[in-house]
């Protein structure tokens, strides 16, 4: 049987729930996530089925005082995994949490801190780019009559709906979380 095996999973800036859940299900089939590298490569290592909680969260920031910020984590029972594009992974067994469902974030404004973060660091970036290239060239290469132009207007029609989708996809999760919060 083998003792190491590697999965390709996406999950896109939104998602970092469905990651968390998904490391967590991994683990209690007997795979200990030792990294994800790469294009969404996550590698695991056989160990026995065992509840542990997987946390991430996003904090570019956190590498300039990196022992500081997983000593923090550390004192509250966390084990640092890695930083992977901006996230830093976490790990806790459930039978050392205090009974509830403990999570590295202790309030939901820190929760929407993190969101902010992630639409700063992630978000702002593609934006620039959907609009300082992707718009233009769509307008550019649809005004050339040729067939090479409306191939790469195709190209970037596509690149288009992609980036819409990610844009709605982070908006939805965005504001779920945020009315989730803001209950009253």
């Amino acid at each position: 049987m083998k003792n190491i095996k590697t999965e390709i999973r996406f999950f896109s800036v939104p998602e970092w729930k469905k990651e968390e859940n998904y490391l967590r299900e991994q683990h209690k089939s007997g795979w200990e996530f030792v990294a994800v590298s790469g294009l969404c490569l996550y590698h695991f290592k056989r160990c026995e089925p065992e509840d542990v909680i997987y946390q991430l969260d996003y904090n570019p920031d956190s590498l300039a005082k990196k022992e500081e910020y997983i000593q923090m984590f550390s004192d509250c029972g966390w084990e640092y995994l890695q930083n992977y594009v901006g996230y830093s992974y976490f790990r806790k067994a459930a039978s050392k949490m205090d009974g509830t469902e403990e999570e590295i974030f202790c309030d939901d404004a820190s929760r929407m801190d993190m969101m902010k973060r992630v639409f700063t660091g992630r978000m702002l970036p593609l934006l620039a780019v959907f609009f300082l290239i992707i718009i233009p060239q769509i307008v550019m290469q649809s005004r050339i009559n040729s067939p090479t132009n409306h191939s790469m207007a195709v190209f970037f029609c596509i690149m288009l709906v992609i980036y819409l989708g990610l844009f709605i996809s982070f908006a939805i999760s965005f504001w779920k979380y945020y009315r989730s919060v803001h209950k009253e």
